[in-house]
């Protein structure tokens, strides 16, 4: 796993887009895209280039169970305010958060990620060692499923709704085997709230406690960390 520390988020969001332009460069044609805070530099970055997406296809890893594509705190919303309307993809998918049946959204999805192989995979990591909601305990060889947010996750994501009864208390969300079908990784975090999860990934062993440390089984990984995510490592 390679790991480059930027200055701040500004040249974090400038590191990640140099990686995912050189993937795009190289003939990526499928993207694995993120959402949450982690990847708004780099969005920011995708926006203000002349990049053309318009013959690729970008698959999300998540989204909410219970949302509808236009409310805003749904990952639908979130993607097209932060990027696809900004620059449009040949196709972009995330999953239904309003499907009558859940499980067969769940098996569409993993369809659709083997019909459409994913280059490069943006991620995020969430403080208790989660990429995407695959929480703590999350078998490795998991795929697309509906996955109940811990009350760690509940509470990091009331910060966007009016209340933590208004958090959804479910997602359907990309498995991890699914993510490590990807030919290449480029995780990004940032904030001290980051550090141990970050040490714990790079440096900790390889297990389902902390989900991210998977990814020590990658060939192709890059992360990317401010200087307040990299703090604790050796």
């Amino acid at each position: 796993m390679k790991v480059i520390v930027a200055e701040n988020a500004s040249e974090l969001g400038k590191q990640a887009f140099k990686l995912l332009a050189e993937a795009v460069a190289g003939g990526a044609k499928t993207l694995g895209l993120a959402t949450g805070s982690s990847p708004v530099e780099l969005y920011q970055e995708i926006v203000a280039s002349d990049l053309d997406f318009t013959d690729m296809t970008s698959i999300n890893l998540d989204e909410y169970v219970g949302l509808a594509p236009d409310n805003v705190q749904s990952y639908h919303y979130f993607m097209q305010e932060h990027l696809f309307k900004f620059k449009p993809f040949k196709a972009s998918y995330v999953p239904d958060g309003l499907a009558k049946d859940v499980q067969a959204e769940c098996d569409r999805y993993n369809q659709l990620i083997k019909d459409n192989p994913i280059d490069l995979q943006v991620l995020g990591i969430g403080q208790n060692g989660h990429i995407a909601f695959n929480e703590p305990g999350t078998p490795f060889d998991s795929v697309t499923h509906e996955v109940d947010l811990t009350e760690s996750t509940i509470q990091a994501n009331s910060r966007f709704f009016d209340s933590i009864d208004e958090v959804p208390k479910s997602a359907i969300c990309m498995g991890i085997s699914n993510i490590m079908t990807a030919k290449e990784i480029l995780l990004i975090a940032k904030g001290k709230n980051k550090a141990k999860a970050v040490k714990d990934m790079l440096e900790g062993p390889i297990t389902e406690a902390v989900p991210a440390s998977v990814l020590q089984k990658h060939p192709h990984v890059t992360v990317v960390l401010d200087q307040d995510a990299a703090s604790l490592l050796d």
